[in-house]
């Protein structure tokens, strides 16, 4: 992949995605979707914050919005990780099963794992803090701080499907069990909080 993800212009990040190559793909999606929950949270907060009408949330606001510009930039990092991890994947996949340099084939579908799982996290940790915002900010505001909420559930519905998709690669039964457990249980957890945050808001 040419670029750097979080250095790309919007087009210029839409036209790599449209490409026929390997990534960014869907992993990378997962990231930048979960990048966009972020920052809108970042703005519902922002526009509550110092305001006297919201001042008994204040510190909450303020705590919420330093997650949110955490987050973000993580987002980020995490699409960059899958798609520098998914391309070095990709590589190895094409090599004969024989060659020495496919030794590192399975910590290589390991971190293909790693970023969208880690993505997945985060998604439930913006989920958290969105919640914090339900109540406490501007009822004009309601229908982004909805959308947000929407965005961080669908970033985590995209990390799982790379987990997903990955899975079958790894040739251990129990550490492939452990980890669809864990991941298919967080992604249950954030569509369980979407669902109640999106009735609340």
């Amino acid at each position: 992949m040419t670029g750097d993800l979080g250095a790309m212009t919007v087009a210029g990040y839409l036209d790599a995605l449209a490409a026929a190559q390997p990534v960014p793909g869907g992993g990378a999606v997962a990231g930048m979707t979960l990048a966009q929950a972020n920052a809108l949270g970042s703005m519902v907060a922002g526009y509550a914050i110092g305001k006297a009408k919201f001042a008994a949330h204040d510190a909450v606001h303020r705590a919420a919005h330093e997650r949110f510009e955490k987050g973000r930039r993580a987002a980020i990092d995490f699409a960059r990780e899958d798609a520098v991890a998914y391309e070095h994947l990709n590589r190895l996949w094409k090599l004969p099963k024989e060659d020495p340099l496919r030794a590192g084939f399975a910590d290589a579908v390991r971190a293909a794992i790693r970023a969208p799982e880690e993505t997945l996290l985060l998604a439930k940790s913006t989920l958290d803090a969105l919640e914090l915002l339900v109540g406490t900010t501007s009822a004009s505001l309601a229908s982004d701080l909805r959308i947000a909420v929407d965005l961080a559930a669908a970033a985590a519905r995209a990390a799982q499907e790379n987990v997903r998709i990955n899975l079958p690669s790894i040739s251990d039964e129990g550490e492939r069990a452990s980890i669809s457990a864990r991941t298919e249980a967080a992604l249950h957890a954030c569509e369980a909080k979407a669902r109640d945050l999106i009735a609340r808001a």
